[in-house]
């Protein structure tokens, strides 16, 4: 069972046959999908499935803070079930592609006192963006 489901039904979130398929598309690491990919993944293994119950569910596993939205550069919106590990992404400036990367240290003590002008700083998203193998080519 993917670590995805696992959590939901810890949470005990009413699992439908649209639920469970939307989140056995998103299970795996390094997934970060559009809506409209993840409902053509769906629609392959439950073809009766529908866009708006696709984009229904994302949003209600996001408001459950088990999946992250990810938007970068003004691309659509993507979806990332890494949502219980810390990490940052890696983006293609070409095609787009994202990676999830854990850099070592801690970001948010690598912010100085005087830079935080009296925030109390609760979280860090670090975007590194490059180039990835196959648009370097």
């Amino acid at each position: 069972m993917s670590d995805l489901l696992e959590r939901l039904r810890g949470r005990g979130w009413r699992m439908t046959s649209q639920r469970r398929v939307v989140a056995e598309v998103l299970d795996g690491d390094h997934v970060h999908l559009t809506a409209d990919e993840v409902h053509v993944r769906a629609a392959a293994k439950l073809p009766e499935i529908s866009r708006a119950t696709v984009y229904n569910t994302l949003g209600e596993l996001v408001s459950l803070g088990e999946v992250i939205e990810v938007s970068t550069d003004g691309r659509a919106k993507r979806y990332d079930p890494n949502a219980h590990r810390p990490h940052q992404h890696l983006v293609c400036s070409g095609c787009g592609a994202i990676r999830d990367v854990r850099p070592q240290g801690n970001p948010l003590s690598d912010l100085p006192a005087e830079e935080r002008y009296g925030f109390t700083v609760e979280a860090v998203e670090v975007t590194y963006r490059g180039v990835c193998p196959s648009c370097a080519t």
